[in-house]
């Protein structure tokens, strides 16, 4: 009874062994992507249409390329007016 308990306790705990994990895709990055535009564009249509397939770390990155191609650096010092205007 003890080799019956014991074997079925070994098949169990084999059964919770750690999983392959799946084989990650080659994601560009958040450079790469803000340096091809058109490449950009394609993934971000990709992305409002099919998220799901695409994956979540695709898509964050094309949103994070979106942002730093359309604010640039984010260095540009703000220079108010000489002249404040009158309300």
């Amino acid at each position: 009874m003890k080799k019956a308990i014991a074997l079925l306790l070994a098949a169990v705990l084999t059964g919770c062994g750690p999983k392959d994990a799946p084989e990650k895709k080659d994601v560009p990055s958040v450079e790469e992507l803000a340096s091809n535009p058109v490449r950009l564009k394609e993934l971000r249509q990709q992305c409002k249409t099919d998220r799901a397939t695409l994956g979540d770390e695709l898509c964050n990155r094309v949103a994070e390329a979106t942002r730093k191609r359309f604010y640039g650096g984010g260095n540009t010092p703000y220079t108010p007016p000489e002249n404040p205007p009158k309300f």
